[in-house]
């Protein structure tokens, strides 16, 4: 199964913890992580390895500075955001398809049934967490196509053998239209190229953040979930946002997951 991540080195111990959650269930042939980062030191690299190399083979592949300088960027949205967005040109040709996986995330089921999940002519695969109401308001906001999802970023299959033909230039032409409305660069970028050539998958099971889980049983017309449900449904939790359970001020119910992994490594 091919992963992959993208970070700098703040991000590092965060990844580690989610790369265990990931090992704790195997599959055949094992795990290959590619890792695009920012100089992530050679000492920082076999460190990542050391801790967390169960069944899996690291693949770390420096991003040059100038791939993306033409990309807007700053303190809080780094250009490693953007990595995902052109994986395909530093990744090896040989991979048809891979998981892109943030590293606030924390695996709770195998992932085998979403990564072999058929593409049905898309370029990807991923959820929303945004209804349609705030979906009209990107929409507008961006100039998406009618009825194209607003993406949520954080856990995409990318169907490298499509995206291998060029899009750099349709993202930085996109850019220089409209990188003043932006809000969430890298996934208002996705949202407005690639959102209705996306197919989209059940958020509950594969990227549910505690918003998300709140939202849901706040709606009356859903069946409510609980823990029990989510640890025997959901695949991947996302902390995504500001509410990560590794901080002080974090409010949800999802941070238990994160615990139990964390516990695994003391």
């Amino acid at each position: 199964m091919h992963l992959l991540f993208t970070i700098n080195e703040n991000y590092v111990s965060v990844l580690e913890t989610c790369i265990r959650s990931i090992l704790r269930f195997p599959c055949e042939g094992g795990y290959d992580l590619y890792i695009l980062h920012d100089q992530l030191p050679e000492a920082v690299q076999q460190k990542l390895i050391q801790n967390t190399a169960e069944n899996a083979r690291f693949h770390f592949i420096s991003v040059p500075d100038t791939a993306f300088s033409d990309f807007p960027q700053n303190t809080r949205y780094p250009k490693t955001m953007y990595y995902r967005l052109l994986a395909a040109e530093f990744l090896p040709e040989t991979l048809d398809r891979v998981l892109y996986l943030d590293p606030d995330i924390i695996v709770i089921r195998p992932l085998e049934e979403l990564y072999h999940m058929s593409f049905d002519g898309n370029l990807f695969c991923g959820a929303t967490h945004v209804r349609k109401f705030l979906t009209r308001l990107n929409g507008a906001r961006l100039q998406m196509p009618e009825d194209a999802p607003y993406l949520n970023s954080g856990v995409l299959l990318i169907n490298l053998e499509e995206l291998r033909k060029p899009c750099r230039q349709d993202i930085l032409a996109y850019i220089e239209k409209r990188q003043a409305y932006f809000t969430l660069p890298d996934q208002d970028i996705l949202s407005a190229l690639y959102g209705n050539e996306t197919k989209l998958i059940d958020h509950l099971r594969y990227n549910l953040s505690d918003r998300m889980y709140f939202l849901h049983n706040a709606n009356f017309q859903n069946e409510k979930i609980d823990l029990d449900w989510v640890r025997q449904n959901t695949c991947i939790i996302h902390y995504c946002g500001k509410n990560k359970p590794w901080k002080e001020n974090y409010r949800g119910v999802l941070d238990c997951f994160y615990h139990e992994v964390l516990s695994l490594q003391n």
